[in-house]
């Protein structure tokens, strides 16, 4: 869960370990991960240079106790804030550059502006229906053009072996059907994600045709969007949509197979990892509640009842555990 900000799997479990005993001997923790005492100690000299446990002291087989983890990793999540800045910026960059370079040379062999729904629809269709190896998606609220039901061309290429990647706004997946629409892809065999915010709408096929809408057109209102080649301008959307799919929350079905999945024990069932699944990717209680068709007490008690069955009494726990135990 933190490995988007530098922290790898064994070292977070190490370190949320040390954390729930609060005080420990590198034995101890070597003995409750099932790892040996020298991987323990490379881990522990790991998370020293991170900021997360304090240096070795006279006697190195003293109690270990962990240090607060809002300093160290609130940087490195502030770095990964700054460098998507960054993507932002040179977005923005180079579409100015672009801009200046079409007064200066003919280049609309690069762009092309689609006017109107129904056309920009039917572009979507003709790239989807053209794919031949992955589409990447940037889904936000209020559809400007294909709503998620309309895109069956997206079935139609899942099934000829084209991978979609989709990020959505978490304020669509509040919206009525969308989480049903956004289940039916994953069961197809979509990789679907979710952000609080996205910065554009998107979609970008095998690499070399990106869309990207532009400001209604004037008078008619109608929306307009750029079918960008392969340029600088599409090489830094390419940055900024893997960007923000490294920062995303992976979203499962509530029909995917559970059987064979890591983690032993304990199985949730389809109805509980649809729930898992949307509590991961912070999607309000009340919210939870709506989609589900439960009231919000009982989300919260479902929700209580998982806690005791991953043996943790907070919800950032019961997020990595669901992780660690591939229950999503």
């Amino acid at each position: 869960m933190l490995d988007v900000i530098g922290l790898t799997p064994d070292e977070e479990q190490l370190y949320r370990c040390l954390v729930q005993l609060t005080t420990a001997r590198v034995g101890e923790l070597a003995e409750r991960l099932g790892r040996p005492r020298a991987d323990i100690l490379a881990q522990l000299d790991t998370l020293r240079g991170k900021g997360l446990v304090p240096p070795v002291g006279p006697d190195p087989d003293a109690p270990l106790r962990p240090l607060a983890p809002d300093v160290p990793l609130g940087e490195a999540l502030l770095r990964r804030q700054e460098a998507l800045e960054s993507a932002r910026a040179a977005v923005t960059q180079l579409t100015e550059e672009y801009r200046a370079g079409m007064r200066r040379h003919d280049a609309a062999h690069l762009v092309e502006v689609v006017t109107g729904a129904r056309a920009l629809r039917e572009r979507l269709r003709d790239l989807q229906n053209g794919a031949r190896s992955e589409v990447l998606w940037f889904c936000r609220a209020n559809p400007l053009a294909m709503a998620g039901q309309e895109n069956v061309e997206e079935f139609d290429a899942l099934a000829r072996g084209v991978r979609y990647r989709a990020i959505y706004e978490r304020e669509m997946l509040l919206e009525p059907g969308a989480l049903a629409d956004v289940e039916q892809g994953v069961r197809a065999g979509e990789q679907a994600r979710v952000l609080d915010r996205l910065p554009v709408r998107l979609a970008i096929v095998d690499g070399r045709t990106a869309v990207c809408p532009l400001v209604p057109e004037r008078g008619s209102g109608e929306p307009t969007a750029a079918v960008i080649g392969r340029s600088q301008l599409l090489d830094a959307l390419l940055a900024l949509f893997e960007s923000h799919w490294l920062m995303a929350t992976p979203v499962s079905s509530s029909a995917a197979p559970i059987e064979g999945r890591a983690g032993g024990g304990y199985r949730p069932d389809a109805e509980e990892v649809r729930l898992l699944s949307l509590f991961v990717a912070g999607v309000p209680d009340k919210s939870i509640a709506s989609q589900l068709g439960v009231s919000r007490r009982t989300v919260q008690r479902r929700l209580a009842d998982l806690m005791t069955v991953a043996g943790v009494d907070t919800r950032p726990g019961l997020a990595y555990q669901a992780a660690r135990r591939g229950w999503l």
